[in-house]
Protein backbone atom coordinates (compact mmCIF):
# COMPACT_ATOMS: atom_id res chain seq x y z
CA UNK A 1 0.00 0.00 0.00
CA UNK A 2 2.77 2.43 1.23
CA UNK A 3 4.94 1.75 -2.34
CA UNK A 4 2.04 2.48 -4.28
CA UNK A 5 0.92 5.47 -2.38
CA UNK A 6 4.60 6.72 -2.71
CA UNK A 7 4.62 5.86 -6.76
CA UNK A 8 1.95 8.27 -7.09
CA UNK A 9 3.31 10.86 -4.91
CA UNK A 10 7.27 10.33 -6.81
CA UNK A 11 5.35 10.89 -9.87
CA UNK A 12 3.60 14.00 -8.62
CA UNK A 13 7.52 15.56 -8.57
CA UNK A 14 9.10 13.63 -10.98
CA UNK A 15 5.92 15.30 -13.91
CA UNK A 16 6.56 19.07 -12.12
CA UNK A 17 9.98 18.49 -12.40
CA UNK A 18 10.81 17.26 -15.59
CA UNK A 19 8.24 20.01 -17.13
CA UNK A 20 10.16 22.56 -15.51
CA UNK A 21 12.88 21.59 -17.21
CA UNK A 22 11.88 21.84 -21.11
CA UNK A 23 13.78 24.63 -22.51
CA UNK A 24 15.64 25.30 -19.04
CA UNK A 25 18.88 26.22 -21.64
CA UNK A 26 17.05 29.10 -23.68
CA UNK A 27 15.72 30.28 -20.33
CA UNK A 28 19.10 30.54 -18.56
CA UNK A 29 20.27 32.36 -21.71
CA UNK A 30 18.06 34.81 -21.52
CA UNK A 31 19.92 35.10 -17.57
CA UNK A 32 19.40 33.75 -14.51
CA UNK A 33 16.80 36.61 -13.14
CA UNK A 34 14.81 35.90 -15.67
CA UNK A 35 14.67 32.34 -15.30
CA UNK A 36 14.24 32.75 -11.80
CA UNK A 37 11.85 34.40 -11.50
CA UNK A 38 9.27 32.64 -14.65
CA UNK A 39 10.64 29.05 -12.22
CA UNK A 40 9.43 30.89 -9.12
CA UNK A 41 5.73 31.28 -10.63
CA UNK A 42 5.79 28.27 -12.64
CA UNK A 43 6.55 26.03 -9.50
CA UNK A 44 4.50 28.50 -6.40
CA UNK A 45 1.45 26.13 -6.85
CA UNK A 46 3.03 22.91 -6.56
CA UNK A 47 5.03 23.91 -3.46
CA UNK A 48 2.10 25.33 -1.64
CA UNK A 49 -0.26 22.30 -2.74
CA UNK A 50 2.41 20.05 -1.35
CA UNK A 51 2.57 22.18 2.29
CA UNK A 52 -1.12 21.97 2.56
CA UNK A 53 -1.34 18.50 1.68
CA UNK A 54 1.12 17.00 3.96
CA UNK A 55 -0.57 18.74 7.08
CA UNK A 56 -3.86 17.01 6.61
CA UNK A 57 -5.13 13.21 8.79
CA UNK A 58 -3.60 14.99 12.13
CA UNK A 59 -6.52 14.76 14.05
CA UNK A 60 -9.56 12.21 13.74
CA UNK A 61 -11.61 13.49 17.44
CA UNK A 62 -10.61 15.57 19.53
CA UNK A 63 -11.04 13.01 22.39
CA UNK A 64 -8.00 12.52 23.87
CA UNK A 65 -6.99 8.72 24.51
CA UNK A 66 -6.77 7.27 27.96
CA UNK A 67 -3.10 7.50 30.22
CA UNK A 68 -0.77 5.47 28.09
CA UNK A 69 -3.22 4.40 25.43
CA UNK A 70 -1.28 4.39 21.78
CA UNK A 71 -2.82 4.52 18.29
CA UNK A 72 -1.08 3.37 14.84
CA UNK A 73 -2.67 4.39 11.77
CA UNK A 74 -2.21 5.26 8.06
CA UNK A 75 -3.47 8.64 6.36
CA UNK A 76 -3.98 8.89 3.25
CA UNK A 77 -4.92 12.42 1.41
CA UNK A 78 -5.35 13.90 -1.86
CA UNK A 79 -5.82 17.89 -2.36
CA UNK A 80 -7.50 18.72 -5.47
CA UNK A 81 -6.57 21.11 -7.59
CA UNK A 82 -8.05 24.59 -8.31
CA UNK A 83 -7.97 26.58 -11.87
CA UNK A 84 -6.69 29.53 -10.09
CA UNK A 85 -3.32 27.58 -9.89
CA UNK A 86 -3.44 26.18 -12.77
CA UNK A 87 -2.22 29.36 -14.42
CA UNK A 88 -0.43 32.43 -13.55
CA UNK A 89 0.16 36.28 -15.21
CA UNK A 90 3.15 36.88 -16.88
CA UNK A 91 4.26 40.28 -17.59
CA UNK A 92 7.06 40.85 -19.94
CA UNK A 93 7.99 43.86 -17.76
CA UNK A 94 8.93 41.66 -14.86
CA UNK A 95 11.45 40.16 -17.04
CA UNK A 96 14.98 41.78 -18.84
CA UNK A 97 15.27 39.61 -21.80
CA UNK A 98 11.50 37.41 -22.76
CA UNK A 99 9.37 38.98 -24.31
CA UNK A 100 5.82 37.17 -26.28
CA UNK A 101 6.42 36.99 -30.23
CA UNK A 102 2.98 38.97 -30.44
CA UNK A 103 4.44 42.00 -28.59
CA UNK A 104 1.73 41.45 -26.20
CA UNK A 105 2.55 43.24 -22.57
CA UNK A 106 1.13 40.15 -20.59
CA UNK A 107 -0.43 36.52 -21.05
CA UNK A 108 -1.75 33.68 -18.79
CA UNK A 109 0.41 30.49 -19.08
CA UNK A 110 0.70 27.52 -17.44
CA UNK A 111 1.65 26.58 -14.17
CA UNK A 112 3.58 23.51 -12.98
CA UNK A 113 0.07 22.57 -12.36
CA UNK A 114 -1.58 23.61 -15.32
CA UNK A 115 -1.76 23.20 -19.40
CA UNK A 116 -1.08 25.50 -22.45
CA UNK A 117 -3.13 25.20 -25.01
CA UNK A 118 -2.58 25.85 -27.70
CA UNK A 119 1.42 26.49 -26.64
CA UNK A 120 2.74 29.82 -25.45
CA UNK A 121 6.05 30.93 -27.47
CA UNK A 122 8.29 34.17 -26.16
CA UNK A 123 11.27 35.67 -28.01
CA UNK A 124 14.48 35.32 -25.67
CA UNK A 125 17.53 37.80 -26.24
CA UNK A 126 20.80 36.69 -25.30
CA UNK A 127 24.33 37.96 -25.40
CA UNK A 128 26.24 36.56 -27.63
CA UNK A 129 30.52 38.06 -27.39
CA UNK A 130 30.85 37.08 -31.09
CA UNK A 131 27.75 39.15 -32.72
CA UNK A 132 26.24 40.58 -29.74
CA UNK A 133 22.57 40.46 -28.71
CA UNK A 134 20.74 37.72 -30.65
CA UNK A 135 17.23 36.46 -30.15
CA UNK A 136 15.48 33.30 -30.78
CA UNK A 137 11.96 32.18 -30.18
CA UNK A 138 11.45 29.35 -27.60
CA UNK A 139 7.96 27.48 -26.42
CA UNK A 140 7.16 28.00 -22.77
CA UNK A 141 6.82 25.04 -20.82
CA UNK A 142 3.31 23.50 -19.87
CA UNK A 143 2.22 21.85 -16.80
CA UNK A 144 1.77 18.43 -15.39
CA UNK A 145 -2.26 19.15 -16.60
CA UNK A 146 -0.92 17.87 -20.30
CA UNK A 147 -1.06 14.42 -18.57
CA UNK A 148 -4.50 14.71 -16.88
CA UNK A 149 -2.67 14.96 -13.15
CA UNK A 150 -5.70 17.34 -11.07
CA UNK A 151 -4.36 15.59 -7.56
CA UNK A 152 -1.86 16.31 -5.72
CA UNK A 153 -1.75 12.25 -3.59
CA UNK A 154 0.73 12.65 0.04
CA UNK A 155 0.41 9.73 2.57
CA UNK A 156 1.81 8.63 5.94
CA UNK A 157 2.10 6.11 8.86
CA UNK A 158 1.40 8.23 11.78
CA UNK A 159 1.18 6.97 15.57
CA UNK A 160 -0.18 8.99 18.54
CA UNK A 161 1.15 8.07 22.45
CA UNK A 162 -0.79 9.19 25.49
CA UNK A 163 1.81 9.94 28.69
CA UNK A 164 -1.28 11.98 30.60
CA UNK A 165 -5.10 11.24 29.88
CA UNK A 166 -6.75 13.67 27.37
CA UNK A 167 -2.80 14.29 25.95
CA UNK A 168 -1.46 13.17 22.48
CA UNK A 169 1.90 13.44 21.39
CA UNK A 170 1.91 12.51 17.46
CA UNK A 171 4.54 11.98 14.93
CA UNK A 172 3.87 10.93 11.46
CA UNK A 173 6.41 9.61 8.97
CA UNK A 174 6.97 8.74 5.17
CA UNK A 175 10.13 6.61 4.64
CA UNK A 176 12.36 7.74 1.91
CA UNK A 177 11.97 6.85 -1.19
CA UNK A 178 14.14 6.86 -4.59
CA UNK A 179 11.74 6.20 -7.95
CA UNK A 180 13.01 7.10 -11.28
CA UNK A 181 15.98 9.28 -10.12
CA UNK A 182 13.12 11.13 -7.66
CA UNK A 183 13.78 10.68 -3.81
CA UNK A 184 11.19 12.23 -1.62
CA UNK A 185 10.08 11.42 2.34
CA UNK A 186 8.57 12.90 5.11
CA UNK A 187 8.36 13.54 8.76
CA UNK A 188 6.58 15.75 11.61
CA UNK A 189 5.77 15.36 15.51
CA UNK A 190 2.97 17.53 17.08
CA UNK A 191 1.09 17.75 20.37
CA UNK A 192 -2.81 17.42 21.07
CA UNK A 193 -4.34 18.59 24.24
CA UNK A 194 -8.36 18.32 24.69
CA UNK A 195 -9.88 20.48 27.20
CA UNK A 196 -12.22 19.03 28.19
CA UNK A 197 -10.44 16.49 29.94
CA UNK A 198 -9.65 18.60 32.30
CA UNK A 199 -13.30 19.05 34.15
CA UNK A 200 -14.15 16.54 36.30
CA UNK A 201 -14.35 12.87 35.42
CA UNK A 202 -17.76 12.40 37.23
CA UNK A 203 -19.06 14.46 34.46
CA UNK A 204 -20.03 14.00 31.28
CA UNK A 205 -20.59 15.95 27.73
CA UNK A 206 -21.51 14.79 24.65
CA UNK A 207 -19.05 17.05 22.75
CA UNK A 208 -14.96 17.38 23.27
CA UNK A 209 -12.88 19.96 22.46
CA UNK A 210 -9.20 19.72 21.73
CA UNK A 211 -6.13 21.99 20.38
CA UNK A 212 -3.16 20.84 18.30
CA UNK A 213 0.51 21.84 17.30
CA UNK A 214 2.29 19.84 14.60
CA UNK A 215 5.50 20.54 12.33
CA UNK A 216 5.47 18.74 9.08
CA UNK A 217 8.93 18.38 7.25
CA UNK A 218 8.96 17.00 3.52
CA UNK A 219 11.58 17.24 1.45
CA UNK A 220 12.62 15.80 -2.10
CA UNK A 221 14.43 16.13 -5.29
CA UNK A 222 14.88 15.46 -8.58
CA UNK A 223 18.26 14.11 -10.32
CA UNK A 224 18.26 14.78 -13.74
CA UNK A 225 21.69 14.80 -15.17
CA UNK A 226 21.17 11.68 -17.12
CA UNK A 227 18.42 13.25 -19.24
CA UNK A 228 20.02 15.68 -21.45
CA UNK A 229 17.94 18.23 -21.20
CA UNK A 230 20.50 20.43 -20.86
CA UNK A 231 24.47 20.21 -20.94
CA UNK A 232 26.59 19.71 -18.18
CA UNK A 233 26.58 17.43 -14.73
CA UNK A 234 25.39 16.61 -10.99
CA UNK A 235 22.01 18.39 -12.07
CA UNK A 236 19.42 18.53 -9.71
CA UNK A 237 16.38 20.00 -8.56
CA UNK A 238 15.78 20.37 -4.52
CA UNK A 239 12.73 20.89 -2.61
CA UNK A 240 12.39 21.67 1.08
CA UNK A 241 8.99 22.34 3.16
CA UNK A 242 8.67 23.06 6.50
CA UNK A 243 5.38 24.15 8.25
CA UNK A 244 2.99 24.89 11.83
CA UNK A 245 -0.34 24.06 11.50
CA UNK A 246 -2.70 25.11 14.60
CA UNK A 247 -5.86 23.89 14.89
CA UNK A 248 -9.23 24.25 17.30
CA UNK A 249 -10.97 20.89 17.34
CA UNK A 250 -14.62 19.32 18.61
CA UNK A 251 -16.06 16.32 17.71
CA UNK A 252 -18.88 14.50 19.62
CA UNK A 253 -18.27 12.11 22.36
CA UNK A 254 -20.06 8.96 21.45
CA UNK A 255 -18.82 5.24 21.88
CA UNK A 256 -19.03 3.99 18.20
CA UNK A 257 -20.22 7.02 15.71
CA UNK A 258 -18.63 10.34 16.01
CA UNK A 259 -18.58 13.78 14.11
CA UNK A 260 -15.69 16.66 14.38
CA UNK A 261 -14.87 19.45 12.98
CA UNK A 262 -11.56 21.86 12.67
CA UNK A 263 -10.62 25.59 12.53
CA UNK A 264 -7.08 25.88 12.00
CA UNK A 265 -4.26 28.11 10.21
CA UNK A 266 -1.46 26.91 8.51
CA UNK A 267 1.98 28.63 8.00
CA UNK A 268 4.78 27.64 6.48
CA UNK A 269 7.55 28.01 4.01
CA UNK A 270 9.46 26.32 0.69
CA UNK A 271 12.46 26.62 -0.39
CA UNK A 272 13.44 25.31 -4.24
CA UNK A 273 17.29 24.94 -5.61
CA UNK A 274 18.20 24.19 -9.14
CA UNK A 275 21.77 22.68 -8.23
CA UNK A 276 24.73 21.43 -10.74
CA UNK A 277 26.41 23.09 -13.41
CA UNK A 278 24.66 23.86 -17.02
CA UNK A 279 26.20 24.64 -19.96
CA UNK A 280 24.26 27.39 -21.91
CA UNK A 281 24.69 27.52 -25.58
CA UNK A 282 23.98 28.89 -28.73
CA UNK A 283 24.88 25.35 -30.84
CA UNK A 284 27.49 27.15 -32.75
CA UNK A 285 30.37 29.52 -31.42
CA UNK A 286 28.82 30.85 -27.51
CA UNK A 287 28.71 28.81 -24.58
CA UNK A 288 28.89 29.36 -20.84
CA UNK A 289 28.64 27.48 -17.63
CA UNK A 290 26.45 28.53 -14.78
CA UNK A 291 26.60 26.60 -11.59
CA UNK A 292 23.72 26.35 -9.22
CA UNK A 293 21.56 29.11 -11.08
CA UNK A 294 19.05 29.55 -8.45
CA UNK A 295 17.29 29.51 -5.24
CA UNK A 296 13.37 30.30 -5.03
CA UNK A 297 12.22 30.78 -1.93
CA UNK A 298 8.00 30.49 -1.03
CA UNK A 299 5.86 31.22 2.13
CA UNK A 300 2.79 29.50 2.77
CA UNK A 301 -0.09 30.65 5.05
CA UNK A 302 -3.78 30.31 5.64
CA UNK A 303 -6.59 28.75 7.55
CA UNK A 304 -8.40 25.83 7.28
CA UNK A 305 -11.96 24.10 7.69
CA UNK A 306 -12.10 20.32 8.55
CA UNK A 307 -15.33 18.58 8.88
CA UNK A 308 -15.39 14.80 9.40
CA UNK A 309 -16.73 11.47 10.66
CA UNK A 310 -15.32 8.56 12.92
CA UNK A 311 -16.08 5.19 13.28
CA UNK A 312 -14.89 2.58 15.80
CA UNK A 313 -15.16 -0.40 16.18
CA UNK A 314 -12.94 -1.63 18.94
CA UNK A 315 -9.77 -1.42 18.46
CA UNK A 316 -10.05 -0.68 14.96
CA UNK A 317 -11.25 3.21 14.04
CA UNK A 318 -11.52 4.25 10.34
CA UNK A 319 -12.28 8.08 9.74
CA UNK A 320 -12.89 10.03 6.32
CA UNK A 321 -12.75 14.13 6.44
CA UNK A 322 -12.70 17.06 4.14
CA UNK A 323 -10.81 20.30 4.54
CA UNK A 324 -11.63 23.58 2.76
CA UNK A 325 -8.66 25.33 2.02
CA UNK A 326 -6.36 26.76 -0.48
CA UNK A 327 -6.28 23.52 -1.35
CA UNK A 328 -9.54 21.05 -0.54
CA UNK A 329 -8.55 18.22 0.41
CA UNK A 330 -10.10 14.39 1.14
CA UNK A 331 -8.33 12.82 3.68
CA UNK A 332 -9.32 9.05 4.40
CA UNK A 333 -7.56 7.65 7.87
CA UNK A 334 -7.30 3.97 9.34
CA UNK A 335 -6.26 3.34 12.92
CA UNK A 336 -5.47 0.68 15.36
CA UNK A 337 -5.52 1.99 19.13
CA UNK A 338 -4.41 -0.10 22.11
Amino acid sequence: MMRKISFLICSFLIACAVQSQNNMDDLLAAGVDDAKQFSKDYLAPATEGLAYGINNGWFNHAKGQKQFGFEIGLVANTSFINDDKKSFEMRVNEYENIRFSDNSTSKTVATALGHNDPDIAVIITYDDPIFGNQETEITLPTGIGSTGVNIIPTAFLQAAFSPFRGTQIKARYFPKIETDNVKTGLYGFGIQQEFTAWLPKDKFFPVAISGLIAYTHLDGSYDFSDANIVEGYDQHLKTAVNTLLFELIASTNFKILNAYGALGYLNGKSETDLLGAYVVTDGLLYSEEIINPFSIEEKVSGVRTTLGANVKLGFFAVNLDYTFAEFNSATLGLNFSF
